[in-house]
């Protein structure tokens, strides 16, 4: 049985409310890869995965999202 990391439960929410939906709508979504020293990895999926968009403005967006609702100091970085 795997084990469900408590914190990504939070940011999942958090992004399940902000900017998951947006994405959604065009074809994308994203997946949570790790988290360690403030540092969230994510993994861009669908459409996301190949928008240059998803790189700039929407990690952007993902960040400051997170950043007022669960951790001020948290850096968003994209794998891949």
């Amino acid at each position: 049985m795997t084990e469900v990391n408590p914190e990504f439960e939070k940011i999942n929410a958090i992004l399940n409310h902000t900017v998951r939906p947006f994405m959604q709508k065009d074809g994308g979504d994203l997946k949570l890869i790790t988290l360690a020293d403030n540092i969230l990895t994510i993994e861009y999926q669908g459409a996301c995965g190949g928008c240059p968009h998803a790189k700039m403005g929407t990690l952007m967006a993902i960040e400051a999202a997170l950043k007022e609702h669960y951790n001020p100091d948290i850096k968003v970085e994209s794998q891949g």
